[in-house]
C-alpha cells in the first residue's frame, strides 16, 4: 500500500513519472526504427530520428530532474528555493566543511563572533566557548532582573555561525529604540531569555536558538554558574562586576572570579578534549578572554589538550585595561593568569594602520599595539603575521583573512610534526 501513496493526488510526482515514460518510448522507439532501416541511407529519416531521440532525452532529463527536485525539497529546510545545481553545491561544499579541523574559539564580546564569521568558511566542526560576566547592556539588565545567565556575547556568537537567511539574521540583532522596558534591549537577547524560561535551561535555550538560526557549529557558555568578575588595581582596591571594572579606567594587578570554584560546562570540556586547534581571543584581555582560563576545569582540559593553541593579539590598546601594553605585555598578562603552555603561537597583526584612524583612537586613549616580537620569539612561541586589518570607521580584524592565515599556519605546522 506504501508504493500507491505515491500516486496520492498533490505530491506531484505523478506528471514527471508519465513524461519520463514518454521519453523512454520516444527513445526506445527511435532505437528499433533504427534497427529496421539500418540499411536505409535516407538522410531526411535520419535528421528526423535524431530529432525524436534528442526531445526523448530532453523529456526524460526534465522529468529525473523534476522528481528529484520534490525530494530535495521535501528533506531541506523550507526557506531553501534555490536552483538545484546550487543546493547540490553547496551541499558538496557543507561536506567539505564537515571534513575540517575541529576548532575551539574562546572568548567573548564582538572580537570572539568577527572570529566566528571566518572560521566557519573552513570547517564546521566550531566549538565557541563564551564568557557570561558581562554585567552591561541588555544583558546586564537581563541579568540582574530576571537572575540568569548574560546572552548578549551568545548571541553574536550565534549570528556570526548562522546559515539562516539574513532577515532571521538582523531580526536577532535588532535592538529596540524605543518603548517602556524594551529600549535598548535586543530580540535576540529576549528570544533567548524567553526561551530559557519556558524550558527552564539556559544551555537548552541556546541549543534551540542555535536550530533556529541553523549554525554551523556550536555554542556554548564556559560555566551554567552565575559569576563575577573581580578586578584588582595596582593600588589595591577590589571592584566587582565587569562593567565597573572597565569603567575605573584605571591599570590592573590581576582578574579572577567570584565564586572561583565554578564548574565549565561539560560540553566545553569535551570540544577541547577533541579539539585539533584552539584560538584565544580576539577581544578585551581582561573581561573577555581571561575570565574563561579562570575556570579551573577549562585551564585544566586545555593544558592537557594537544591541539594547537594560537592567542590572537588586538590591534589597539584598551583604554584603562591595557594601556601602553606591547604584545609580548597582552602575553605576559595571559601566562601569568594561567600557564606557559597554555599558548603555543600568537598571531599578530603586520599592517600598517592609517594615521587619521590612529589620532582617532589617541582621542579615546587608544594607542596600536607595539610589536615587540623578539621577546615573544625568545620565550619560545611561534609567530604568525598577515595583513588582516578591516578599515571602516574603525580598526578591526578581517574575518576571512585572520581565519585563513590562522589555518594555513596551522596545516603547516601539522605537516612539518608528521615529518
Amino acid at each position: 500500500m506504501q508504493f500507491f501513496k505515491w500516486f496520492y493526488p498533490g505530491i506531484g510526482i505523478k506528471r514527471w513519472i508519465t513524461l519520463c515514460l514518454l521519453g523512454l518510448g520516444l527513445i526506445t522507439g527511435v532505437a528499433l526504427s533504427a534497427v529496421k532501416t539500418i540499411s536505409q541511407s535516407s538522410l531526411l529519416l535520419a535528421s528526423l530520428a535524431m530529432a525524436v531521440l534528442i526531445f526523448g532525452i530532453f523529456l526524460v532529463y526534465m522529468a529525473i530532474k523534476n522528481v528529484v527536485r520534490i525530494f530535495v525539497r521535501a528533506l531541506m529546510p523550507p526557506h531553501r528555493d534555490d536552483p538545484l545545481v546550487d543546493i547540490v553545491y553547496q551541499k558538496k561544499q557543507s561536506d567539505g566543511l564537515l571534513r575540517g579541523p575541529r576548532v575551539v574559539a574562546v572568548g567573548g564580546g564582538t572580537g570572539l563572533s568577527t572570529l566566528l564569521s571566518g572560521i566557519k568558511l573552513f570547517t564546521s566542526n566550531i566549538t565557541a566557548i563564551v564568557t557570561v560576566t558581562d554585567t552591561g547592556g541588555s544583558s546586564g539588565r537581563l541579568r540582574t532582573e530576571l537572575d540568569m545567565l548574560p546572552p548578549g556575547d551568545i548571541r553574536n556568537c550565534l549570528v556570526a555561525l548562522a546559515d539562516a537567511g539574513p532577515l532571521i539574521r538582523d531580526l536577532f540583532q535588532y535592538r529596540f529604540e524605543v518603548g517602556e522596558g524594551l529600549k535598548g534591549h535586543s530580540f535576540g537577547n529576549l528570544f533567548i531569555t524567553a526561551l530559557s524560561k519556558v524550558t527552564g535551561d539556559f544551555e537548552k535555550a541556546v541549543a534551540e536558538s542555535s536550530k533556529v538560526l541553523a549554525i554551523r557549529g556550536r555554542v556554548i557558555p564556559s560555566t551554567l554558574e552565575k559569576v563575577t568578575l573581580l578586578g584588582e588595581f595596582m593600588d589595591g582596591t577590589i571592584v566587582e562586576g565587569e562593567t565597573n571594572i572597565t569603567e575605573a579606567q584605571r591599570p590592573l594587578r590581576n582578574i579572577r572570579l567570584k565564586p572561583d570554584n565554578c564548574r565549565a560546562c561539560p560540553e566545553a570540556l569535551d570540544a577541547i578534549e577533541n579539539a585539533d586547534l584552539i584560538i584565544f581571543g580576539p577581544g578585551s584581555l581582561y573581561t573577555s578572554i581571561l575570565p574563561n582560563l579562570l575556570i579551573e576545569d577549562i585551564y585544566n582540559a586545555i593544558l592537557k589538550s594537544d591541539a594547537y593553541k594560537v592567542y590572537i593579539l588586538n590591534v589597539m590598546t584598551q583604554p584603562g585595561e591595557t594601556d601602553h601594553f606591547t604584545a609580548w605585555d597582552h602575553l605576559r598578562v595571559l601566562l601569568e593568569h594561567t600557564d606557559p603552555r597554555v599558548v603555543d603561537a600568537c598571531f599578530v597583526n603586520a599592517e600598517s594602520i592609517p594615521l587619521e584612524m590612529i589620532e582617532k583612537y589617541k582621542e579615546k586613549g587608544a594607542m596600536p599595539v607595539v610589536m615587540d616580537l623578539e621577546n615573544i620569539r625568545e620565550k619560545g612561541y611561534d609567530i604568525i603575521e598577515g595583513a588582516i586589518l578591516k578599515i571602516d570607521g574603525q580598526v578591526r580584524h578581517d574575518s576571512e583573512r585572520l581565519a585563513r592565515l590562522i589555518f594555513d599556519h596551522y596545516f603547516k605546522t601539522s605537516k612539518l610534526a608528521k615529518v
